[in-house]
């Protein structure tokens, strides 16, 4: 009969999941979740049963489930119940459904708009989260989205962007960019439109069906024939015709110090750490830049900034330049290019115009606003900030080490050659080499990084190494060539101790010296010191001439220096006897300030610290300091008043950078400076002793302030 029909016959196994589908069409309302909480299924309108216990899958609690019939006893029961996955209802429900859409969104992989869709089938959730394309839905919403996300935030893979199609959007992006930096560069918000100037530009643009990241390709594919220019913005499109065009001279884009050439950035963020404008300081460039010009900031934030410097004025100074700004203006029309310091600067004009004592220190950089003082930032070869802020002293103290050693790598790395030893060598005792480089010019990038050949004293050998200032290289390369003068001339240490008096033995025993052996080193490095002067040779021929000029005097000068040393460690013994003696309550501070003098003076090194030229000159204060603990008692009210101006002095040369003991690699001023305040303590302490030059509390300000 079926064959009669025209029908096949079906395998022998039923299938359930058809059976239960043609069951579940006439069933629509019997359909129940389970909830797990309450232990009970959710059925049509909220209403709620329970498995009869009898039935098959009674048991197996099943997720959802089709019911013949609902029972009501002591509970509602569905019996006859079969499992079913609650999406076949959508398909066989058809009208009865009910969907709701939530959470529209842009998905940046999809290229598109989605959201979610919620299908309820009386009041039962048989969809609960399905992910549908939007513009099905809410066409003009899902375009909204696309052009807020897609071409207005960029939100897009990065494939689509590398895409040609795209060449408007990397346009647009420049643009816009450029625009930006007006607005970080004059500090102001009011410039470029907003992101809804851009939405319009585009809504008027884009035709009313593009929804989608392929929507979109298709039209421009062939738009772009006809109106290649359609979606590229100009400026117009993005400020107000009334903006004024950037001033490149007033906020330019790099800054000029000699021969190198630094990235400025600007930022209007108040509040952040690079606030203003910032400067790009390459690691090996750091050493070699000077804080000459940044104080006057850029042309365009000028005026600002001596407005502010202005207003940090005292009161009483400040009253006589009111209003600030008016006076800003008028001192940098006279100003011309920057020179020198801007305080200094502002000082002596405003001295001049009001007849007001002003000085540079009156200036309280403390209530000047962070943005209009230059921010540094230090970057390294892979353009990583290192460190940055706004005092560049203190970030080429901090990163000397590391300073140096970018400079010489980058020097090493641009002039190495198979055939050329390299630059920086160590382990050398011996001057095997014709001369060494002053300099070293390497170009990195727009810039020439210098580099500074020096010796450096190893201890037992010196090596060379690329230092990356003049000063740092004089400074060491003066150690260097002393210690390969030592290693070159025969030592007489051994036979100048054996011609010394015992007494002289038995005084030089008592030095501050750890060993006898770091004396005689000591006095032989200043002996050296005596001839070499700065010891900048940088020749075989001038090291060779040094050398024959130590050699011809070492004997008598060793003699010479070893005899000065036992008369002077014999008055510092007295001197410090003196100190000792003296033990009244009274006198504690002043005892305490010739302790503290003696300490400076004589100690472990102290004589290539102080030079065989100074050297003979510390007999006389150690005679000062026994002269003035013998007078102490007999007037202490008027020591205490010397004292006060010694003090003086002394602190103000600490402020400028000295220290106590002496610094010998210190900068000339300082080191004249610090036997100033010897030849002070004897004007005062001890007046029956000549001092070498005219000195006075004035005159070592003056020369500090120089």
């Amino acid at each position: 009969t079926a064959k009669q029909l025209g029908l096949h016959i079906g395998d022998a196994q039923a299938n359930p999941d058809g059976i239960h589908r043609s069951l579940l069409a006439g069933l629509l309302s019997q359909i129940g979740l389970k909830d797990s909480a309450k232990k009970d299924y959710v059925g049509a309108r909220q209403t709620r049963f329970v498995i009869f216990p009898g039935s098959a899958v009674a048991k197996k609690q099943p997720a959802a489930v089709m019911s013949a019939e609902l029972v009501e006893t002591s509970r509602l029961f569905a019996r006859m119940n079969a499992a079913i996955d609650p999406v076949w209802a959508e398909a066989i429900a058809g009208d009865l459904v009910k969907r709701t859409y939530s959470e529209p969104h842009w998905e940046r992989k999809q290229g598109a708009s989605v959201a979610f869709e919620r299908v309820t089938l009386y009041g039962v959730p048989i969809v609960v989260k399905r992910r549908v394309q939007f513009s099905r839905i809410d066409p003009q919403y899902a375009r909204e989205l696309f052009i807020r996300h897609a071409l207005v935030d960029g939100d897009v893979t990065d494939e689509t962007l590398r895409a040609r199609l795209y060449d408007f959007d990397r346009a647009n992006k420049r643009l816009r960019a450029e625009l930006s930096q007006l607005e970080e560069r004059t500090r102001r918000r009011d410039i470029l439109f907003d992101d809804e100037a851009i939405f319009d530009f585009y809504h008027r643009r884009i035709p009313p069906e593009v929804a989608s990241i392929r929507d979109f390709e298709g039209w421009w594919r062939t738009a772009r024939t006809a109106t290649p220019d359609l979606l590229t913005m100009t400026a117009e499109n993005l400020v107000d015709d009334e903006t004024p065009d950037l001033d490149h001279d007033a906020f330019p884009s790099t800054w000029q110090q000699r021969d190198q050439s630094l990235d400025l950035s600007y930022r209007f963020e108040p509040g952040t750490e690079d606030d203003g404008v910032t400067v790009s300081v390459p690691l090996p460039l750091l050493a070699g830049l000077t804080p000459d010009g940044f104080d006057w900031q850029v042309p365009g934030l000028r005026e600002e900034l001596v407005t502010s410097l202005i207003r940090s004025l005292p009161k009483s100074i400040r009253r006589h330049v009111v209003p600030a700004t008016d006076w800003a203006r008028t001192l940098l029309a006279e100003a011309g290019q920057p020179e020198g310091s801007l305080t200094a600067f502002l000082a002596r004009e405003i001295t001049t115009r009001t007849y007001t004592p002003v000085t540079a220190a009156d200036f309280d950089l403390d209530r000047v606003a962070a943005h209009l003082r230059v921010t540094f930032a230090v970057m390294d070869d892979r353009g990583t900030r290192v460190a940055s802020g706004k005092t560049l002293s203190a970030l080429q103290a901090s990163l000397k080490p590391i300073a140096r050693a970018s400079v010489a790598r980058v020097t090493e790395k641009a002039t190495a050659q198979p055939e050329r030893d390299p630059l920086e060598r160590v382990g050398i005792i011996s001057w095997d080499f014709d001369e060494l480089d002053r300099s070293r010019d390497t170009r990195h990038g727009a810039n020439t990084i210098r580099a500074y050949p020096a010796l450096i004293d190893e201890r037992t050998s010196v090596s060379i190494r690329l230092m990356s200032t003049p000063e740092d290289q004089a400074a060491t390369h003066r150690l260097g060539v002393r210690r390969l003068l030592l290693l070159a001339i025969p030592s007489p240490t051994g036979y100048v101790q054996e011609h010394l008096t015992t007494q002289e033995k038995l005084v030089l025993a008592q030095s501050p010296y750890r060993t006898n052996a770091a004396l005689f080193e000591d006095c032989m490095i200043a002996c050296i010191d005596a001839v070499i002067g700065d010891g900048q040779l940088f020749t075989r021929a001038g090291f060779e001439t040094a050398r024959d000029a130590v050699s011809a005097t070492i004997v008598d000068s060793l003699f010479q220096a070893v005899a000065l040393v036992s008369r002077i460690t014999a008055k510092a013994r007295e001197a410090d006897k003196a100190i000792r003696s003296a033990t009244s309550l009274a006198l504690i501070a002043p005892l305490g300030d010739a302790r503290s003098q003696l300490d400076a003076l004589v100690f472990d090194g102290f004589v290539s610290s102080t030079g065989l030229e100074r050297l003979r000159r510390i007999p006389a204060y150690l005679d000062g300091i026994i002269h003035r603990i013998a007078k102490l008692l007999e007037n202490p009210a008027r020591d205490r008043v010397w004292m006060g101006e010694v003090q003086l002095a002394q602190g103000r040369y600490v402020t400028a950078g000295g220290t106590l003991p002496l610094d010998p690699a210190g900068q000339a001023r300082i080191i004249r400076a610090r036997w100033m305040l010897e030849e002070l303590r004897l004007s005062l302490f001890a007046q029956h002793i000549a001092t070498i030059e005219p000195v006075s509390l004035q005159r070592i300000t003056k020369l500090l302030a120089d």
